[in-house]
């Protein structure tokens, strides 16, 4: 239950930072939360269409399970959740790159969020640890109990949030139009590599 009020609170925590850059960029409010409520939607959905492709498998062998499943993969919502933004904006005649620039740092701080949730459920986990850094994992999570692990998840957080605070330090000097996204893309991808 963790991972869901790690969910909530990282969406919860973007949305106000979203929210608050909108304002200061002069975004009409309208279409900020059409766009905010399309991403979350096709977001979701991207992350468990990937899920699905990626344990096909069991989709093939118990499609209502795996639908009803907990897992996701985070590139589905980034890749669906911003085709259907770009989509939105060239729909309404916004500029995509300023519209995703304004938006990204909020999905990094979600995304940090969601991997504090990751380490509470066990999931994502990592590969045995030596010496004082591994963490053990109760029975009942989803990694193996028992056995000290690296808690990746712990790292991947501090990351995204690392990375939300470059996008906004670099948002100070005005950047060109893309920049944020291009950047958080890069970034996010080498991080989770």
């Amino acid at each position: 239950h963790t991972y869901g009020l790690c969910i909530g609170i990282g969406i919860a925590a973007a949305l106000l930072l979203i929210w608050r850059r909108a304002e200061r960029r002069g975004m009409d409010t309208q279409d900020v939360n059409r766009l905010v409520l399309l991403v979350l939607v096709t977001g979701f959905a991207g992350a468990k269409l990937f899920y699905l492709f990626a344990h096909m498998d069991e989709f093939l062998s118990d499609p209502l399970g795996t639908l009803g499943a907990e897992g996701f993969v985070v590139y589905g919502g980034i890749v669906c959740g911003l085709l259907a933004a770009y989509l939105f904006c060239r729909k309404r005649s916004l500029p995509f790159s300023a519209w995703a620039d304004g938006f990204i740092p909020g999905v990094a701080v979600a995304q940090g969020f969601g991997r504090i949730g990751c380490f509470f459920a066990g999931c994502c986990f990592g590969v045995p640890a030596q010496g004082a850094l591994g963490v053990v994992f109760p029975a009942g999570s989803l990694a193996p109990a028992g056995v000290p692990l690296v808690p990746v998840q712990l790292f991947s957080a501090a990351g995204d949030f690392l990375l939300a605070a470059l996008l906004l330090l670099l948002d100070r000097k005005k950047p060109r139009a893309g920049l944020l996204t291009g950047l958080y893309l890069l970034l996010y991808s080498i991080g989770r590599f």
